[in-house]
C-alpha cells in the first residue's frame, strides 16, 4: 500500500466523518449517513481490494463510535463492509462501460439504498422491532440520504478527479 493513497483515504474518511457529525437526526436519532459518499469516492478513486476492505473497516469503526442510532453500532459494523464490497463490484461490473461522474453518482444512489436496507435490517432486528418501522424509516431517513450523497458525489467527484489526474495519484 502506497502511503499517498493511505493518506488521502484517512482524508475522505475524516472528512466524510465531520459530514457525519454535523448532520441533523431526522428520525429517533438516525442521520442520513454522509459518510456513505466519501467511502464510495474512496473506492471509485482506488478500485483495489485492500484499499476497498481499508476504508471499508475505517468507515464502519467511525461509523460505529459516532452513531446515535439506536443498534446502530452493531449495524455499522455489519452494513459497510457488506456495501462496499457490493458497491465495488458493482463498479466493476459497469465502471468502464458509461462516463464516470453518470457512474459515480449511480452507483452512490444505489449503494445507498444497499447501505440504509442493511443498516436498518440490523438495526430493527437487534432492537427487535421486525413487524414495523422499516418502510417509515426507508422513506424518512435512507432516501433522503440517497439524493443527498447523490449530488455529493456529483458536485465533489469531478473536482477530485480533476485534482487527482494532475497529481497523477489516482487509478481512475
Amino acid at each position: 500500500m502506497k502511503t499517498k493513497i493511505l493518506t488521502m483515504l484517512a482524508l475522505l474518511v475524516s472528512i466524510g466523518t465531520v459530514l457525519h457529525l454535523v448532520m441533523p437526526p431526522l428520525l429517533f436519532g438516525v442521520k442520513p449517513d454522509m459518510m456513505l459518499a466519501m467511502m464510495f469516492l474512496g473506492i471509485i478513486l482506488f478500485p483495489k481490494w485492500n484499499y476497498v476492505l481499508l476504508i471499508a473497516f475505517a468507515t464502519a469503526a467511525i461509523s460505529a463510535l459516532t452513531t446515535a442510532a439506536p443498534g446502530g453500532q452493531i449495524a455499522n459494523l455489519i452494513d459497510k463492509p457488506i456495501t462496499a464490497v457490493v458497491f465495488f463490484l458493482l463498479f466493476l461490473l459497469v465502471g468502464k462501460q458509461w462516463n464516470t461522474k453518470i457512474t459515480a453518482s449511480v452507483l452512490t444512489f444505489a449503494g445507498t439504498l444497499i447501505s440504509g436496507s442493511i443498516f436498518l435490517s440490523v438495526a430493527l432486528f437487534v432492537l427487535g422491532f421486525l413487524e414495523g418501522g422499516f418502510l417509515a424509516l426507508f422513506a424518512g431517513i435512507v432516501l433522503p440520504a440517497a439524493v443527498m450523497n447523490t449530488v455529493i458525489m456529483l458536485v465533489v467527484y469531478p473536482i477530485v478527479e480533476g485534482i487527482m489526474k494532475r497529481s497523477k495519484m489516482a487509478t481512475v
